[in-house]
């Protein structure tokens, strides 16, 4: 059947549902277009309406070059572009002659002088809505022979702009004005333009309240499943509806992913959606963030693959960078590049020469966006990079990403729609479902033109409907033209738990089904959704026999295996009390069998930041002390002798120390902020001088060393001298425990009979009487017994703690017998711990329990008390080391 004519509809979804229908007809020669494109064809010369982004990059071009009166203060701010283009649109589309109402002020007259740099910037046959109706006036005569009979179908309206010329048209050839029930508007009557109308449909309406706007749109899921499965409606029937879609869309994202339907977003899904558009919000959060390592990783892996700067690096580039650092500008950068750590590899030289490029190129900024979009993104990551900047400023391009779509992929011939009202009005469906009908959700309230206030121009010149209005229009037409249901559905309460009200909209309907949020639906959306709603069913699966059994386990004052008990010789168990131990690794054995097992057994670590922090944590606060205590009796050592040396060449030896220990971990690791830094840097300077300058005898010859290895450790430092053979391995006697580590501080004699093993603390002291500290303080003891064995017989070893801010020395004055009671109770632990009693202690208790994440809530006030007998109990013997001084 071929029939030449054109029919009108307005929005996507109406255009595809009007193609569609007219291909299952048969129809050939029916040409869908909306009013704009008519008019275009009709105008000729290749004529074109002034498309959004084509506004958007004029405004953009000739904003800064224009002069705007009283608005100059503000063009360049963000949203001018987006604001300007607004104003224009309203102008064009109501008929309003900005140039002839240029008199009306200074702020109207601007926006004139605007409007005709616009217009001059335009590309040649782009022409403004009025100027393209003009064209086509002028060339109405070939209408017969370009359009044939026009209909226009489903439209509430038409903007002021275009009523001339349809006028016009239909002197020409036949117009129909298929409204449907809809009113029909009152500048028809008195035209040739036929109308045909049609009795509103009757759909049977519900009306329902969920409880928060999540529910509600797994309630219309839920509902539009339940049709399908039933088989009263195709996906094609269904179309789930809101006047303000933004509060939706995430959520409806998520829920089609987890149903697995396809639900076409007639609007556009979210570009961070996609593969492209998580790639341009990459770029976007280190142009205006600022470099970062985790930033910089996320960038690459998203355009590894493509041809930019990034594709070009080598596969596996990253394994060059040192997890633990920040790398937050671009000096850190440099510092990484130029290390030997980078340069000695194969690869190293290559990818530092294109980092750097890279690198120099985020490090400008926003100032540089343009660029390196360009630089960096290709395909459709870059078109969507370059939309968010005609769209708004590049300093708030991370905001300008979050708020833009791309068109979706899904089929609405084919699929459940998800669309704004103002799409649904125009594109019926036999299936609806109306979401947030609320008192603040529908209709939205009418609101002034940014640039052109109402007292400037009235607001019903450039707004002749305004959006209450149609909004109002918008639930009408869906009503009256959707022919099997409506459901009319209400949150009660908003996504920030607000309670909301009503819609004026719901008057005269009842108040509906009361949707509870753990109901028990008919039709569930997917497996969650189906497991959640039948707990039977949820009880019978692996998963949930588990949690039910660890919740009753640790409700009960038993020990099960859901408190840490394992079956005895347990492999796991036997690997890691046979490997090399430290002092840490111990004291977590003896204080906290369970947490020992997690992170030794299993690997149970928490994650380092890699950001800036804003302190330095007591862990690292002594690492940091450490490394300069280290540097400096490193140095001074070199250069006369520790012991030998001055108070001021102490002095100075640690000032070049923490300079160059600062610029360590300024380049590998993260640090605070730079005053909170220096105040930092200032601390452990004072307290290095009080350690280095505690009065301790010098020996005879005395040479001091630091970090000095012991039990298979490698120095840390490449060449450094160590007093013995550091490979020898180093056994608690008694027992199987073999251990490792590096002390602190060693000053040993020239003829070697007398050594003092110094272990330095940041914390707290400890009380004198204090020996073992019921498990918490084995260095002193492990280290002077290390010291002792691998010094060889006959040395006499002074072990002690040292703490330089309260300058508290505390010594060991009975080794052998520490020694006798720690393996006493290391033995003790390790045959418990082969039994299989791998149960919490006193440290899982502890507020800096870095594995307290894997224990029950609140573990400290409610689990650990609840099992702390039975766990004694268990473990008897090895209990015992908690009372011990």
């Amino acid at each position: 059947m071929v029939s030449r004519r054109a029919v009108v509809v307005q929005g996507r979804l109406a255009t595809a549902d009007a193609r569609l229908g007219a291909a299952r007809r048969g129809e050939h020669g029916v040409r869908v277009l909306s009013i704009d494109a008519l008019v275009a064809r009709l105008a000729g010369g290749f004529a074109r309406p002034v498309d959004e982004e084509t506004l958007k990059s004029t405004l953009k071009a000739v904003l800064p070059e224009t002069e705007l009166g009283e608005l100059d203060p503000i063009k360049a701010l963000p949203g001018m572009i987006d604001a300007a283009a607004e104003t224009l649109r309203k102008a064009w589309s109501a008929g309003f002659d900005l140039q002839a109402a240029a008199s009306r002020g200074d702020r109207v007259a601007s926006i004139a002088h605007l409007e005709r740099a616009v217009v001059a910037a335009l590309p040649p046959g782009m022409l403004r809505p009025g100027d393209m109706a003009a064209a086509a006036a002028v060339r109405i005569d070939h209408a017969p022979a370009i359009l044939g009979p026009v209909e226009f179908v489903d439209l509430s309206d038409l903007a002021p702009c275009w009523r001339p010329v349809v006028v016009a048209l239909a002197q020409r050839v036949a117009v129909t004005w298929a409204s449907g029930p809809r009113p029909v508007p009152e500048w028809i009557a008195a035209t040739a333009i036929r109308v045909v109308s049609s009795e509103p449909e009757a759909p049977v309406v519900e009306v329902c309240s969920a409880a928060t706007p999540r529910h509600e749109v797994l309630e219309a899921l839920r509902w539009a499943r339940g049709l399908m499965a039933s088989g009263r409606a195709r996906p094609s029937e269904i179309a789930i509806a809101a006047c303000r879609t933004e509060e939706y869309d995430d959520v409806v994202l998520a829920l089609r992913a987890e149903a697995h339907l396809d639900i076409r977003f007639v609007h556009g899904v979210p570009s961070a959606s996609v593969r492209e558009g998580q790639a341009a919000a990459a770029l976007a959060d280190v142009l205006v963030r600022g470099l970062s390592q985790d930033g910089i990783r996320r960038l690459a892996a998203l355009l590894r693959q493509g041809p930019g700067p990034f594709g070009t690096l080598p596969p596996g580039w990253t394994a060059m960078l040192p997890r633990e650092a920040p790398l937050t500008d671009l000096a850190a950068w440099e510092r990484l590049l130029a290390g030997k750590d980078v340069l000695t590899r194969p690869e190293g030289p290559a990818v530092a020469k294109d980092l750097r490029a890279i690198l120099s190129l985020l490090a400008r900024g926003t100032s540089a966006a343009a660029e390196a979009g360009e630089t960096l993104l290709h395909g459709l990551s870059l078109r969507i990079w370059r939309k968010a900047l005609l769209e708004g400023s590049p300093a708030v391009v991370d905001l300008t990403l979050s708020h833009q779509r791309i068109d979706d992929d899904a089929d609405a011939g084919t699929s459940v729609v998800w669309a704004p009202a103002s799409a649904l009005a125009c594109a019926p469906r036999r299936f609806v479902r109306l979401l947030g009908l609320s008192s603040r959700g529908w209709p939205q309230v009418a609101s002034e033109d940014r640039l052109l206030s109402d007292h400037l121009v009235p607001s019903r010149i450039l707004e002749p409907v305004p959006r209450s209005v149609s909004d109002r229009g918008d639930f009408a037409a869906i009503l009256s033209t959707s022919s099997e249901a409506v459901v009319l559905s209400r949150p009660r309460r908003g996504a920030d738990g607000r309670l909301l009200g009503k819609s004026p909209l719901l008057r005269g309907h009842p108040d509906g089904t009361h949707l509870g949020r753990n109901r028990v639906p008919e039709h569930a959306v997917g497996e969650i959704d189906r497991l959640m709603a039948r707990p039977e069913e949820f009880r019978g699966t692996a998963q949930a026999t588990a949690a039910a059994s660890c919740w009753r386990a640790w409700a009960g004052a038993g020990l099960t295996a859901h408190d840490g008990r394992i079956r005895p010789n347990h492999p796991v168990v036997l690997s890691v009390l046979g490997r090399v131990h430290s002092a840490r690794s111990l004291r977590k054995l003896l204080r906290d069998p369970l947490g020992f097992v997690w992170r030794y057994g299993l690997g149970l670590e928490t994650a380092d930041p890699s950001e800036e922090t804003l302190t330095l944590d007591p862990r690292a606060f002594g690492s940091l002390m450490h490394e300069v205590l280290e540097a400096t009796v490193g140095a001074l050592e070199t250069g006369g002798g520790f012991a030998a040396a001055s108070a001021d060449r102490r002095r100075e030896a640690l000032a070049a120390a923490v300079a160059s220990v600062a610029a360590a971990w300024e380049r590998e690791r993260p640090v605070p902020p730079a005053l909170v830094w220096r105040r930092t840097l200032d601390e452990v300077t004072g307290i290095s001088l009080a350690a280095l300058s505690h009065p301790d005898a010098a020996y005879a010859g005395q040479t001091t060393w630091v970090e000095v290895p012991f039990g298979g450790q490698a120095p840390k430092r490449a060449g450094a001298a160590v007093p013995w053979d550091h490979s020898l391995p180093v056994e608690i006697p008694g027992t199987e425990f073999r251990i490792s580590g590096f002390i602190d501080r060693l000053d040993l004699s020239e003829c070697r009979s007398e050594a003092r093993v110094r272990d330095y603390k940041t914390e707290k002291p400890r009380k004198p009487t204090d020996v073992l500290a019921g498990g918490r303080e084995l260095q002193r003891c492990l280290y002077g017994y290390a010291a002792r064995v691998l010094l060889g017989p006959g040395v006499s070893v002074d072990a002690s703690l040292h703490y330089p801010k309260e300058d508290i020395c505390l010594p060991l004055d009975q080794p052998d017998t520490a020694l006798g009671d720690l393996a006493r109770h290391l033995a003790a632990a390790g045959d418990s711990l082969r039994a299989g009693n791998a149960h919490p202690g006193p440290d899982a208790e502890d507020a800096y329990n870095d594995l307290s994440f894997a224990l029950p809530a609140n573990a400290s006030e409610l689990y650990c008390p609840r099992k702390r007998d039975a766990v004694r109990v268990v473990l008897g013997e090895a209990a015992g080391i908690w009372e011990a001084a």
